[in-house]
């Protein structure tokens, strides 16, 4: 009798865990997205080329509205207007006070979904007509199981900042190494490493992007600088190394 009742309580538990399991998300799953895009000319303009515009191709997430405000808030943060409280307001006001050949570009597409993150790339991108325009990146690492924003300060174990900088500083001597800039002294002096904000939580590393003329001249673009997660032991939070949850 004592068996039946053991085995009974074994079975309701085997049970419920597997029906709990079917309403629990599946985080390996991606979020499905829907793509906004859209461009605007300047009403009452009749000369296309001079024209000012705004471009936004931006994303949305049906199963998960709350990051639409968060993405929209971000490529706001990255215009010239960053007090608009809409994308729709910004174009408006953009294209009511800028002067011709302005230009405005917006656009957050999704980099990579693994375990549970959702990262998201920002660019930006002001046009105004001179030879280089002003161009923005960023990232937002996305927790589906959170339901937030994580910046590096909650991806890192207490006290670890300085150390994850110093790993950054050897994935910035590798790149200076690999791409033989590490033979042209003037260069290393003149583009020393620095911090960046922009920092994503990809499957292959810890992946640090940095904004044109950082570390580098305005002809080399953004560059990119990837920590591998086998020196960030001990540094990220465990729960964040791809495949541990």
């Amino acid at each position: 009798m004592q068996l039946f009742k053991i085995a009974s309580v074994t079975a309701i538990a085997l049970t419920l865990g597997a029906c709990q399991s079917l309403f629990q998300p599946n985080y390996q799953k991606p979020l499905e997205t829907t793509r906004d895009a859209s461009e605007q000319l300047k009403a009452g303009c009749t000369t296309p080329p001079d024209c000012p515009l705004v471009n936004i191709d931006t994303l949305r997430f049906p199963a998960e509205p709350a990051l639409d405000g968060i993405i929209e808030k971000r490529l706001l943060q990255m215009t010239d207007a960053p007090t608009a409280p809409t994308l729709a307001a910004y174009r408006e006001q953009f294209l009511r006070d800028a002067a011709p050949h302005y230009g405005s570009y917006l656009q957050a597409k999704v980099r990579e979904q693994h375990d549970g993150l959702v990262i998201i790339e920002l660019s930006s991108y002001l046009d105004t007509g001179d030879e280089h325009g002003k161009p923005g990146r960023g990232f937002i690492n996305y927790s589906r199981q959170q339901h937030q924003v994580l910046e590096l300060q909650q991806m890192l174990k207490p006290g670890q900042e300085e150390v994850f900088w110093n790993a950054a500083k050897v994935a910035h001597n590798s790149w200076l190494i690999n791409s033989r800039l590490d033979q042209e002294p003037e260069f290393v002096k003149a583009w020393p490493f620095q911090k960046t904000p922009n920092v994503a939580l990809t499957q292959a590393g810890v992946l640090l992007k940095y904004n044109v003329s950082t570390i580098a001249p305005y002809a080399l673009g953004n560059i990119e600088l990837t920590i591998p997660y086998t020196r960030l032991n001990g540094i990220l939070k465990p729960e964040l190394f791809p495949g541990r949850n």
